[in-house]
C-alpha cells in the first residue's frame, strides 16, 4: 500500500470523518438518557459549533465529501449537545 495512492488517501479521509462524526453518539445519548449536562462547557460547544460550521463551508467550498460528511454529522450531534446544556441552564 503506498500512502500516496489517491484511494488510500481518499479512504484515510473518510475513516477520520467517520470516526470523529461517530465520538459525539455516546455523549449526545448520555446527555439525553441523564439530562445531566453540568461538566460541559456551553463555551466550549459554542465555539466547537462554529468551528464544525467553518469546516462545514470550507468542504463544500472545496468540494470535499470527507469534510463535508464529517461536519454535517458531527454539528447535529454537537447541536444536540449544546442544546440540551442551554436548555439545563446548569
Amino acid at each position: 500500500m503506498n500512502l500516496n495512492d489517491e484511494f488510500f488517501i481518499n479512504m484515510l479521509g473518510h475513516v477520520a470523518a467517520i470516526c470523529t462524526s461517530l465520538s459525539f453518539i455516546p455523549q449526545a445519548i448520555r446527555i439525553i438518557m441523564t439530562k445531566d449536562t453540568k461538566s460541559i462547557s456551553r463555551n466550549s460547544y459554542i465555539l466547537l459549533n462554529l468551528g464544525i460550521i467553518c469546516w462545514l463551508i470550507y468542504g463544500i467550498q472545496k468540494k470535499e465529501l470527507p469534510i463535508i460528511f464529517a461536519n454535517s454529522i458531527t454539528i447535529i450531534f454537537t447541536l444536540i449537545i449544546l442544546f440540551y446544556k442551554i436548555k439545563n441552564k446548569d
